[in-house]
């Protein structure tokens, strides 16, 4: 099949709009009347026949193709070209459905597809609910950065698949790097009662002093008292702040205990909040 052509609806749309306004300029007596009426003419939009797609209407013109390699491939294009990626496009992937995963995961394979495709394709593969990139999502945990959107956006699909996730996870969270460790606990967390999950949580808790105050909320979340001792221990320590404290008081609370007290006054951190009157 010929290239697909790569058309920018956003420049259209603009122009569309700008003529609009100013045709119908008396309609509205402020800009704020202009903004809220763009629904209505983005539908006017989708509506109208245009010249430049062959007197079709953007509204129809993406739904003539349903073929998952042209669709996929053609949003592949679109990052390529740094073109803006058409809704109307989007949802075509979207309304073909099923018979795109096996693309949109392709994609996701492929070492040259630009990482703007591949937000794309987890977001539609997610909107799917597909669970064909599961195991892919799992490893990409495994050596990350702490900082990674993609990966971010994958451990949100991860844990919107639900329990099935769980096992295989678990089968290869002691591979992971710290980062990687603590963002598949994010999932777990949402399963209590394993024992595997309670260790690993405690393990980071107490390997990782300086994010306690996250992992305490994962233990708050897992509901396993016996992390109790541990977090008494954390709230003890001089050196923890005061923010930090917080958090450990909470999940202690959570958990049925009953949290030290502690003075903060040299801690600028709750110099600053009570100073706003939040402590």
């Amino acid at each position: 099949m010929s290239k697909m052509p790569i058309i920018n609806f956003d420049e259209h749309f603009a122009d569309f709009t700008s003529e609009w306004m100013t045709q119908h300029a008396g309609m509205y007596k402020t800009y704020d009347d202009m903004e809220a009426d763009l629904p209505h003419v983005y539908m006017a939009f989708l509506n109208t026949r245009a010249k430049w797609l062959g007197s079709l209407t953007p509204g129809s013109y993406f739904t003539q193709f349903e073929d998952p390699k042209v669709l996929v491939d053609w949003m592949q294009a679109y990052c390529q070209e740094g073109v803006p990626v058409p809704d109307l496009l989007m949802e075509q992937i979207n309304f073909v459905g099923k018979p795109c995963e096996k693309r949109l995961v392709a994609l996701l394979k492929d070492p040259d597809a630009e990482e703007e495709a591949k937000m794309l394709a987890i977001g539609l593969l997610r909107d799917l609910e597909s669970t064909q990139p599961k195991m892919l999502y799992i490893n990409w945990q495994l050596d990350r950065a702490e900082k990674d959107d993609m990966k971010d956006n994958a451990l949100e699909s991860l844990r919107a698949m639900g329990e099935t996730v769980v096992q295989p996870i678990l089968q290869v969270v002691d591979q992971a790097n710290a980062a990687g460790q603590e963002a598949l606990l994010e999932v777990l967390a949402d399963y209590p009662g394993n024992e595997q999950i309670f260790r690993l949580a405690l393990r980071l808790f107490q390997e990782h002093p300086e994010r306690r105050a996250l992992f305490a909320g994962y233990l708050a979340k897992i509901g396993d008292d016996r992390a109790m001792p541990a977090l008494i221990e954390a709230a003890w320590d001089p050196k923890v702040n005061y923010l930090t404290f917080i958090e450990l008081r909470n999940a202690i609370e959570t958990l049925g205990g009953e949290c030290p007290e502690r003075e903060f006054d040299e801690d600028p951190e709750y110099e600053a909040l009570r100073g706003m009157d939040l402590t």
